[in-house]
Parts: structure tokens; C-alpha cells; sequence
């Protein structure tokens, strides 16, 4: 295989899609070299079969708002390989939804899944619909109309949706609901849902904490202390605060967070008190982050990311995908970045890659370091399959040994010759030879 062969192909067949080719020209430029290790793997074509999802729904979605006018949004499911589970990923709903970003999201989430130990298939869907802005009933009735398409491609052992960008415990609740009115049936068909009807402790706090768990799995290796540590966060939703309440009760200054609209500073840490804020101003007020910076009287750059505002230790982009820039990569080892963590999806830039490799400062990709939230939204599977339910203490400790594991696959795949780890071509090829494996086993299907 010559990545860059395979790789002008795909453009050629794939022009309109960025996001989906920046994907996986970074997972098929690290596994060039070991894909070639193996001559079975060429003969079957595996890395196109691997590229190209095995299918993809796309559907409109119309639906009434609350003035009675009919509005109408797209709906997609990428469904992209099985081999070693029932498809899974997350359900996105955000203006900036097409096909290409869901595309990159499902390849990603196949890999991502494959490093969890657990069996589970790469999937992800969404549509263009935001909930920003909208009433409780408009939500509802988008989720219900959208889940009338979706819920024949779906299921407990087909595919298991779950919450992302503008899907959390609400939008799961509402489209849960309407699979069961569909199916009449009550299955483990999604993850991250409510206690009171199968959801798991911990999921919704597991991306944001699994990305801690394995940060401190990476600072062990050069016997840092998170203790006293700066760390800079963007976003301010799911991830991102439970991200920085872990941070927090571990000792570390948190000194950003951010939204869309922009970015707060909190030059001597964030307390508690506005963590709660923060939590509260989220998830039930569904505010903006200039108001918790206005209510505190913090520094707010409207329009800007936190990554040259601020002089921090560790970096962990916890928003979306390439908000992180080759120019704010230089800015943060400047001022001394010693360890980037990403608990979004591809948030940086192969530019800002580059840069990071090239200073050796610790490193971790999103397919790594934020498997916690489906790694739990695995468990609350298992959970759903036996009919249980886990204690807090059971699944966190889950939670810890999983991302221990990762680490520790990444370690094994991806220390060069000097001893540094490169996480990047680690958690690549980790998660492809164990899907390259079942997908061999199976045949040509």
C-alpha cells in the first residue's frame, strides 16, 4: 500500500469531503509502514474496504416549530465497520452537520472503539438541526421526527446510538422514547440515558475524566504531578466541565474555558463555586460563557480561542474539530506547554501535529484520549444486556483501567528509536490491527 496513492484516490472520489480526508490521510500515513508487514492485507484491498463506510442513510427530516411553520433538516447515520462489534458512536446535532464530518467522525469512532478492549463497531450520526435557541417542545418534536427515519437502522445488537454535540440526556431521552413507540421494545438500542430508565453512573462525566485518567497515564511516564499544574480548556459543554472538575479535585489551576461566541480567562484557577456556575449556566439555563465571565468579572475575548490568551502547562481542546491551529500550536510551547490532551474529536490541525511531534512534548489524539465516554457507554451496554446496574466506584474504576490499557497500547505501538512516544502512530495502529484482524477472519464481505 502507498498511502499517497490510496490517498488521491480518495480525493478524487471524495472531493467535497475535508474533514473526512484529513482523517484518514493521518491514520493511513502512520500505518503505511505496518500494513505493508503484512501482504494478505493488500491482496484483499483491505485499507479501501477499511476507508469507505460500509453504508450511509441520509434522510430529510421536516418537523414543526412552535409558530406552526414547518421546517425541514437533514438526518444521516454513517454507519462504517461492524467488524468487531455492533456498530456504535454518538448522534450529533449542530448547523455545521454534512455528510463529510460525519464521515470522518464514524472512521474515527471505529478505531477509537477498537483501542477500548470492548466489542463495538464504529458508527456516528447527527443533522444540521441546533437545538441552540430552541424550546423544550421544538427539541422534541425535531428528535421524535428525526427518530421516525432513523429507528429501523438501529438496535441493542445493529447499531447503539448516543449523545455528542447538541445531544445530551434530553435529546437521548426524547429519541429513546420514540424508538421504544416504534420498536415496542425496551433495549440497550441507545447509551447515555437516564438513570431512571438504563442509563449508567459516570457516563456522563466519562469523556471528560477518561481524558484526565489518561493525561496522568502520560505525565507518569516523565514523573510530572498534575498538582499545581495551569491547564487551558476550551469549550465549556459535556467535556469540557467535567474535565475541569476532575482537573480540580485533583490539584490543577484551570485557567480558560470557552464557547462559540468566545473565551473567558481565569487567571488564578477555577474554584468550585463557578464550576457550578458554569454547570448550572450549561445544562439548565443553556447560557453563554461571556455570562459566567460577566458575572465573575473574568477577562472575555469575544470571537477567540483560549490557546494564545493564556499561559498555561497542559492544553486540552474539549470543543470541536480543528479548533486548534498550527500558529496557536507555537504560541502554546512557547509559553511552555508541556502536554496536549484532546477531548474533542481531531480539534487540532495536522499543522498544530506537527508541531507538537516535533517538540516531543507529550501528545495524545482524540481516538485515545477521549474513549472514556464510549468506553462507559460500553459498559452501560453490559450493564443493559444482564439487567444491572454498576456502582459509581465499579465503573470508574473501570473507567481508569480502560484508559490505562489504551495508554499502554499506544506505549507499545508507538515509541520510537529515542524512547519518546509518538500516541499519534501508536493509537493508529493499534486500533487498525485489531480491526485489519477480525475484518481478515471474516473474508471479503
Amino acid at each position: 500500500m502507498k498511502a499517497a496513492e490510496v490517498l488521491d484516490d480518495l480525493r478524487r472520489r471524495f472531493p467535497n469531503e475535508p474533514e473526512y480526508l484529513q482523517a484518514v490521510e493521518e491514520v493511513i500515513t502512520t500505518i503505511e509502514d505496518t500494513y505493508n508487514q503484512y501482504p494478505e492485507f493488500e491482496r484483499y484491498n483491505l485499507i479501501e474496504r477499511l476507508c469507505i463506510p460500509d453504508r450511509i442513510y441520509s434522510f430529510r427530516v421536516s418537523w414543526v416549530d412552535d409558530k406552526g411553520v414547518v421546517r425541514n433538516n437533514m438526518g444521516y447515520r454513517i454507519q462504517h465497520s461492524n467488524a468487531i462489534g455492533p456498530y456504535k458512536g454518538g448522534i450529533r446535532f449542530h448547523s455545521s452537520v454534512n455528510q463529510s464530518i460525519l464521515k470522518f467522525l464514524a472512521f474515527e469512532q471505529t478505531f477509537k472503539n477498537s483501542l477500548t478492549t470492548l466489542a463495538m463497531g464504529g458508527a456516528k450520526g447527527g443533522s444540521d438541526f441546533s437545538p441552540r435557541g430552541k424550546s423544550d417542545m421544538e427539541v422534541m418534536r425535531f428528535c421524535q421526527a428525526f427518530m421516525t427515519e432513523l429507528w429501523r437502522h438501529i438496535g441493542a445488537d445493529t447499531d447503539v446510538p448516543a449523545g455528542d454535540i447538541g445531544v445530551g440526556g434530553r435529546e437521548v431521552g426524547y429519541m429513546y422514547g420514540m424508538y421504544k413507540k416504534m420498536t415496542h421494545e425496551f433495549t440497550g438500542t441507545f447509551t447515555g440515558k437516564g438513570r431512571e430508565f438504563g442509563g449508567s453512573l459516570i457516563r456522563p462525566e466519562a469523556t471528560g475524566y477518561g481524558n484526565v485518567y489518561f493525561l496522568l497515564n502520560m505525565l507518569a511516564t516523565k514523573g510530572i504531578d498534575i498538582k499545581g499544574k495551569r491547564v487551558a480548556i476550551s469549550g465549556s459543554g459535556n467535556v469540557a466541565t467535567y474535565t475541569a472538575q476532575k482537573l480540580i479535585s485533583l490539584g490543577a489551576k484551570v485557567v480558560s474555558m470557552s464557547d462559540s461566541d468566545g473565551t473567558v480567562i481565569i487567571p488564578d484557577g477555577l474554584t468550585e463555586e463557578q464550576m457550578k456556575f458554569i454547570f448550572e449556566l450549561k445544562n439548565i439555563y443553556r447560557g453563554r460563557i461571556s455570562e459566567f465571565a460577566e458575572e465573575y468579572k473574568l477577562p472575555y475575548y469575544a470571537g477567540q480561542r483560549p490557546w494564545k490568551l493564556v499561559q498555561a502547562d497542559i492544553a486540552l481542546p474539549s470543543a470541536t474539530q480543528n479548533e486548534l491551529n498550527g500558529e496557536e500550536a507555537r504560541a502554546l510551547l512557547a509559553n511552555g506547554c508541556i502536554a496536549v490532551s484532546e477531548g474533542a474529536n481531531m480539534p487540532s490541525t495536522p499543522e498544530a501535529i506537527k508541531e507538537f511531534l516535533a517538540a516531543k512534548i507529550l501528545y495524545a489524539p482524540g481516538k485515545a484520549a477521549n474513549a472514556g465516554g464510549v468506553s462507559v457507554s460500553g459498559l452501560e451496554m453490559a450493564q443493559n444486556s444482564q439487567k444491572l446496574s454498576w456502582t459509581a466506584e465499579e465503573v470508574d474504576a473501570k473507567l481508569k483501567s480502560i484508559m490505562a490499557e489504551i495508554h499502554n497500547q499506544c506505549t507499545i505501538f508507538g515509541k520510537e528509536e529515542d524512547g519518546y512516544v509518538n500516541y499519534v502512530k501508536g493509537a493508529n495502529v493499534a486500533g487498525f490491527m485489531k480491526v485489519a484482524r477480525a475484518m481478515m477472519a471474516q473474508g471479503i464481505v
